[in-house]
């Protein structure tokens, strides 16, 4: 069974920065891939960004590219999306995922945390 954490979330400025932690416990992290998400008030969640067990493939919806960066530390079960000039819209709860098949490239998670909230003011 894997459980996920997330930490770091808060309220920012336009413009600002934050840097989201997912900590992960369970056997093999090294094997799973891992993913954020997020889901603002009254819209369906969305992925944003995900990354393969190695850490070198990574994948941004066009939202965040540029902007957001998924980094994971396989030697620490760690997680994190460093986030940068952050824009109101990107005001959400942020999920961090996690999937057993480490073979695929899709937006298809098993496991997930409880979610970390950003506001982003304007």
């Amino acid at each position: 069974q894997v459980h996920l954490v997330e930490s770091g979330g808060g309220s920012v400025q336009a413009g600002g920065s934050l840097t989201l932690s997912c900590v992960s416990s369970g056997p093999n992290y090294e094997t799973l891939r891992m993913g954020w998400f997020r889901q603002a008030p009254g819209r369906a969640r969305e992925g944003v960004a995900r990354v393969d067990t190695s850490g070198t493939s990574t994948f941004y919806v066009n939202s965040v590219k540029g902007r957001f960066t998924i980094v994971r530390d396989n030697a620490k079960q760690t997680l994190y999306l460093q986030m940068n000039s952050l824009k109101p819209e990107d005001t959400a709860i942020y999920y961090c995922a996690a999937d057993p098949n480490g073979r695929v490239a899709t937006w298809h998670f098993t496991y997930w945390g409880q979610g970390t909230q950003v506001t982003v003011s304007s």
